[in-house]
């Protein structure tokens, strides 16, 4: 992505800065304030999350990088067929409804830690468990991928490309592996209450200033009719199916986030939980519409980009604001302390997700037998790990931030038979589940290799992703052995 010239000038960025090496405070406060030196204190807050702060780091960590750049750069190539975005996101929040309360009940019980620990305390089978802990690895990578390339776009927009796109995703993921390492979850969450706040006032506002400055909707439908009428063109079957798909990816994926279940685990009471869902449910309203409007009026203000500059339309309309005179250095810095925010407190709860599920599910199970001080310390060190390793495939994988959230989320939904029918199907058994989500898994994997590969596959059959051909595939799957296990031998 180019810009014309820094967003912001030396007294812009040195506020950031600021703001920055505030976080890192929070962090040194969320050490300070820890109880024990146990997976539990560091990777759950000790459980003690409340209403307000669960809301907030429930929200900063679900609206993140891919909201405020990736989903108004679809916005741009789509038109308005990105409005199933709201519903995408809606979707994550009907899934909290179904299933949260339930599985917070038996975490507080069994004191999970991990999304495979309930997998692993309802099936028993640690085969199906490392499978489920792998998959939700690689989504977390991928997770903060997307949301370190996104966090790039912004410092090169934020200087005009004095710091290169390089050096300010390693900057950044510096500073959040430092105060993730400090706290843990208290870190996180305490980080994400202030980035949830500063999100939510920049999104709020942008949006508003679009309305007032360009003559709102109106001026965006005029625009896009006389430059790029087919944006508004009705969809057809194909792309229906597609939109059904992606709400199954909101619904299936996004719900089962590891760093989301993590937060379900960290509530103080099923209570709270319940609040904070409920307040989740207008979000996506005053979120992801909000960031569409933008991507749209990108495409109304820049008709014509192709498909990598595209990724940098929320700050090209930023830009044009500014020039306009429509906005001053005070509002875009609130706007580009919101995206910062957003991409920051998605990637510290992904990177504390990943940690975990290495020590919990993977370590612990070769290595058992090492105390809870024992286990913190390697988190912390993986922590550093993972994040150094993530910033090298962020500077040097080329694909946009769409592509891979869809990517990270077909794997994802492999695990989503395993929490939900082992919730509500008791009767369901481990290797049922195991080779439906084996055989879903390889559906998806080979789809989409084989059309990376050039072979004369689609990544989408039919406008479905091969993801989801893969969750039918699994579920199917599941339900054939169980039938063929129940049918009595004659």
């Amino acid at each position: 992505m180019k810009v014309d010239s820094a967003l912001l000038g030396p007294g812009g960025i040195a506020f950031l800065c600021f703001y920055i090496l505030t976080l890192i405070l929070i962090g040194w406060l969320g050490k300070k304030a820890r109880k024990e030196n146990s997976l539990s204190d560091f990777y759950l807050a000790g459980r003690g999350m409340g209403v307000l702060v669960l809301f907030l780091t429930l929200y900063a960590t679900q609206y993140s990088g891919n909201t405020l750049v990736g989903f108004a750069g679809r916005a741009y190539r789509e038109g308005y067929h990105a409005l199933v975005l709201v519903t995408f996101l809606s979707a994550a929040v009907g899934a909290f409804i179904v299933y949260a309360p339930k599985l917070y009940r038996l975490s507080k019980k069994h004191e999970f830690i991990t999304p495979a620990d309930y997998v692993h305390h309802r099936f028993g089978d640690n085969k199906l468990t490392l499978f489920a802990a792998a998959l939700c690895l690689m989504a977390l990578a991928n997770y903060i991928l997307t949301n370190l390339k996104a966090i790039g776009y912004i410092v090169v927009a934020v200087t005009g490309g004095v710091i290169p796109f390089a050096y300010g995703v390693i900057a950044l993921s510096l500073v959040m592996v430092i105060y993730e390492t400090m706290g843990g979850m208290r870190s996180v969450a305490w980080t994400d209450a202030l980035q949830g706040v500063i999100l939510m006032i920049g999104v709020i506002t942008i949006f508003i200033t679009i309305q007032l400055e360009y003559g709102g909707f109106e001026f965006i439908y005029n625009q896009i009719q006389l430059t790029d009428p087919q944006k508004f063109i009705p969809p057809n079957l194909t792309q229906k199916l597609t939109w059904f798909s992606t709400v199954c990816l909101g619904f299936f994926g996004i719900s089962i986030y590891p760093h989301a279940v993590q937060r379900i685990y960290s509530a103080k009471n099923e209570r709270t939980l319940k609040k904070s869902i409920q307040i989740m449910a207008f979000m996506p309203l005053i979120t992801t519409l909000f960031m569409v409007v933008v991507g749209l009026t990108a495409l109304a203000l820049f008709p014509g980009l192709d498909r990598q500059t595209s990724e940098g339309a929320t700050l090209l309309v930023l830009q044009d604001l500014g020039r306009r005179g429509a906005i001053g250095a005070g509002m875009m810095m609130l706007f580009l302390s919101a995206t910062i925010a957003a991409i920051m407190s998605t990637v510290d709860s992904a990177l504390l997700s990943m940690s975990s599920i290495i020590t919990k599910d993977f370590y612990t199970r070769f290595k058992p037998g090492k105390s809870q001080a024992e286990l913190t310390r390697l988190g912390k060190m993986l922590s550093w790990g993972i994040m150094a390793f993530s910033v090298y495939l962020a500077i040097v994988l080329p694909q946009t931030i769409w592509r891979l959230l869809e990517i990270k989320l077909e794997l994802l939904i492999q695990v989503a038979p395993a929490i939900f029918l082992g919730l509500y199907f008791k009767k369901i058994k481990s290797t049922s589940v195991f080779w439906g989500m084996a055989i879903g898994t390889l559906f998806a994997v080979s789809t989409m290799v084989a059309n990376k590969l050039g072979l004369d596959i689609p990544a989408k059959p039919w406008g479905i992703h091969a993801g989801v051909w893969g969750l039918l595939i699994n579920i199917g799957t599941i339900f054939i052995l169980e039938k063929i296990r129940s049918k009595p031998i004659e």
